[in-house]
């Protein structure tokens, strides 16, 4: 269902975050996220050209690609930053590489706000983090699906990692039955017919 119909109004700013995952040949995984930030007038940026950012030139330009493997450990970290407000934005990029040795898993966001939080960090990398998290499930799902085959005694990965994946819940109760933690429907009781 679609948002519902807005006020009159008049688009001032686009944020946008994409994130992509690709299997890599040599059995690892790389995943990219990539965020802009356009304004639709021109603001005064003093290290910026001749200190205006032109309306749709980013203000933003950012890239972080972390490589992972299936037990989302992190293998690699490259990042850059190819338009940004301020000249030394760009020399905290290699702080990132922090990142290398840490798993995608519970506890992963506070380690990264630990990590890159405040002044040790950019706050829009930080902010990329996450959707690249979420993406490096979403890239290795058919695999870690096809590893859980051979491990039939693992719970899948995906349960209780959100409302609808519940494991009290319906969705799980009629797509992995093994898992449902609910409590069991009690049986109905059964009339009993009058003696004639």
């Amino acid at each position: 269902m679609p948002l519902p119909s807005p006020a009159p109004r008049a688009l001032q700013h686009t944020r946008t975050v994409t994130c992509r995952g690709y299997k890599r040949d040599d059995g690892l995984w790389d995943i990219e996220g990539h965020l802009t930030d356009i304004k639709t007038s021109a603001i005064p940026l003093k290290e910026r050209n001749d200190g205006w950012v032109p309306a749709g030139e980013p203000i933003h330009d950012l890239s972080l690609r972390i490589t992972i493997d299936l037990d989302m450990n992190i293998h690699d970290v490259a990042s850059s930053m190819d338009l940004t407000p301020y000249r030394l934005c760009p020399d905290i990029t290699v702080h990132y590489r922090k990142l290398i040795g840490l798993r995608i898993a519970s506890g992963f966001t506070r380690q990264t706000r630990e990590l890159f939080g405040g002044i040790s960090g950019c706050t829009h990398l930080l902010e990329l983090l996450g959707p690249i998290a979420t993406t490096a499930f979403q890239a290795t799902h058919k695999e870690q699906l096809a590893r859980l085959e051979h491990m039939p005694q693992a719970k899948p990965f995906m349960l209780d990692n959100c409302h609808a994946l519940n494991t009290r819940g319906e969705v799980v109760k009629q797509h992995w039955p093994d898992y449902f933690q609910g409590k069991p429907v009690p049986a109905k009781p059964i009339p009993s017919k009058e003696i004639s």
